[in-house]
């Protein structure tokens, strides 16, 4: 397999718009001379790696699909495709309605929308070794753009998928809802249980005036994979993102989101549940940005820890000097279910207009012993009396989910670790 060198870009980019070759010129000159994260740094502060991405190769073609996939069948959809090892597997589907198509095709065919959705968004802002690894050598993706006034029909579904053992891929998702347009994006991650290998997401979103996107991101990566991957959006005047993501796989899974909300009276609403167990790391650092004026955000996150898990919450507020009459909270609660698991959780808020309304909350704790004893005064056994309160946790999220479809087989995945955990006698 090829290296993460200037060869690979060369070998990568040979067909690439002009602007597409000079951002991947900059990202590998930047790559090669960025230094791996470390936990000193504020940002990563709580996760040690333990790798090295020089030691996984780049994959220069896609492998063979994996398995059925659980939720392909669950969505109304005209609209599916599939990136496997970074390759758009599918049919561009560019109509006068709907792009969704290959983010490769795309960046010669529509060059200024794409540039001008990377930049509304600031992924490019994002200059970790990963990120800058995901432009460098990054083969394609997907693009989604929406037009002025149109809703697309259903859901846009993609399928994720890592195929390749001591591999590192960079699926890249770009998408356009343009002003007064509406959208909904499922999005699919999934590996082998056992494939050591790595993953760099990214996803840049811009959400035109008076526009409403809805992102949902199922995280169901093997537990041998690690994945960082990096989501952000920008909202203009009266736009509403919706984003949710749900962590259930994952040697190591984090996501840094980082939402602007630019335009007066942009909005939106962040939900999240997550659950660990065996040796997982999930790690959230999420940023929302208000600079216009009376904007509104809420995120709302909860998670659960078992055996030697552990999960990381970062979450920052930061509203601007232009951000009067904003109105926005976080809040994240976590489980700890066994002796060995841990959580950490950090709101932040950091505030330079005068005339906001603004609140986190933020708990780490066990099961409730008060609630499991009055259950158990009703007639139930210990067992399914803490079976009932993980349950009940996490329905406050499921039901925020943006795509009901999902309420069911996500609720079914994390009370099934619990259960599974219990019959084993591990909580």
């Amino acid at each position: 397999m090829p290296a993460l060198d200037q060869d690979t870009v060369d070998a990568i980019g040979a067909e690439d718009a002009g602007w597409r070759r000079e951002q991947r010129a900059a990202a590998a000159e930047a790559f090669a001379e960025t230094a791996m994260p470390d936990s000193a740094e504020e940002i990563w502060r709580y996760i040690e790696l333990g790798f090295d991405l020089d030691d996984y190769a780049p994959v220069p073609r896609a492998g063979n699909p994996l398995d059925d996939d659980p939720l392909g069948g669950i969505f109304d959809t005209k609209l599916s495709a599939s990136l496997i090892d970074g390759h758009w597997i599918g049919q561009d589907q560019d109509g006068a309605d709907v792009t969704f198509a290959s983010l490769h095709s795309s960046s010669s065919a529509k060059p200024e929308l794409i540039e001008s959705v990377l930049a509304e968004a600031g992924l490019g802002d994002v200059r970790d070794r990963f990120a800058l690894a995901a432009t460098a050598f990054g083969a394609d993706g997907a693009f989604v753009h929406v037009p002025t006034g149109t809703t697309a029909p259903g859901v846009i579904y993609l399928d994720v998928q890592a195929t390749q053992p001591r591999s590192v891929t960079f699926p890249r998702i770009v998408v356009a809802v343009d002003d007064g347009a509406e959208a909904a994006l499922v999005i699919h991650l999934r590996s082998q249980p056992n494939d050591d290998l790595v993953v760099v997401p990214q996803i840049a979103a811009a959400v035109g005036t008076n526009a409403r996107l809805a992102i949902t991101v199922v995280q169901n990566w093997g537990y041998a994979t690690r994945s960082l991957g990096n989501a952000n959006a920008s909202i203009g005047r009266d736009g509403t993102l919706r984003f949710a993501e749900v962590g259930l796989g994952g040697k190591l899974s984090r996501l840094h989101l980082d939402m602007r909300m630019q335009g007066t009276g942009s909005a939106a609403d962040v939900v999240g549940a997550y659950f660990g167990e065996a040796e997982q790391t999930l790690d959230y650092r999420y940023f929302m940005r208000h600079i216009g004026t009376n904007t509104r955000s809420d995120m709302f996150l909860k998670g659960a820890v078992e055996d030697e898990a552990r999960s990381v919450f970062t979450g920052m507020i930061r509203i601007e000097e232009t951000g009067q009459k904003t109105e926005a909270f976080q809040t994240n609660r976590n489980l700890i279910l066994s002796e060995g698991a841990s959580a950490q959780s950090v709101p932040n808020l950091e505030i330079l207009a005068n005339d906001v309304k603004c609140g986190h909350g933020s708990t780490v704790g066990p099961l409730d012993a008060a609630q499991r004893y009055y259950l158990m005064t009703r007639g139930l056994g210990a067992p399914r009396a803490d079976q009932l309160q993980v349950h009940g946790f996490f329905e406050e999220a499921l039901v925020k989910l943006p795509q009901r479809e999902l309420v069911a087989p996500v609720r079914k995945w994390i009370n099934g670790k619990f259960v599974t955990a219990q019959l084993a006698g591990r909580v």
